[in-house]
């Protein structure tokens, strides 16, 4: 099963990420305690391991921003975790090359379904919360997922190593016949409010185990 890491902001949480191999890295550029600056991030994707791809992750960002990004080699995927559109998503796909995943902020059952028939690459399906975007350190009712999605997609919210597992067998449910797929964690990999290597490495092996 594929892993992302999100909210990498530190030299340290690099040298933890190369340690252990997750699949994917996440540098949050919205308003966040875990934001990194276009040049942090330039600095630690320089130092990230080639084997990991990096995503970006955007809250109703310009579109020309979010460009500018992957034209600076930071990003090699784009997360919309916003109210973006169809609309956004097709101006994107005029003028950059990298995968599109699009963040769904789960209420209901017809909030993924709706989702679903956008023309982005990956959903990321999250905890809504009226507070914010996204790190709520919550599940939602992953029972809500249906049973087979059009797209692949990445399972994120509350997630750790207790009920990582758990997890990994809703994302297969949903992810039939949908390609790669994978698990999304943040807060669940913190220990006050830093990244934890031994967390990280820990729920890694597990994925990767899964």
């Amino acid at each position: 099963m594929k892993i992302k890491i999100c909210g990498i902001r530190r030299e340290e949480d690099v040298r933890y990420l190369n340690e252990s191999l997750p699949d994917y890295a996440g540098f949050v550029f919205a308003p966040s305690r875990r934001e990194v600056t276009p040049e942090q991030a330039v600095f630690l994707r320089q130092k990230l391991d080639r084997r990991i791809q990096a995503f970006g992750v955007f809250v109703n960002a310009p579109v020309e921003t979010i460009c500018e990004r992957v034209r600076e080699g930071s990003i090699d995927a784009v997360q919309l975790h916003g109210d973006e559109t169809e609309r956004d998503i097709q101006e994107l796909r005029k003028r950059i090359s990298v995968p599109i995943i699009k963040a769904v902020r789960v209420r209901e059952a017809a909030d993924i379904r709706s989702a679903d028939r956008l023309s982005c690459d990956f959903l990321l399906l999250d905890t809504y919360s009226s507070a914010g975007y996204g790190g709520t350190g919550k599940a939602f009712a992953w029972e809500l997922i249906p049973e087979k999605l059009a797209h692949p997609f990445f399972l994120a919210g509350g997630l750790d190593e207790h009920n990582i597992r758990q997890a990994i067998g809703q994302v297969r449910v949903g992810c039939c016949g949908a390609g790669c797929c994978g698990v999304d964690v943040s807060g669940g990999v913190e220990t006050d409010g830093v990244k934890d290597g031994q967390k990280i490495a820990r729920i890694v092996e597990i994925a990767h185990l899964e």
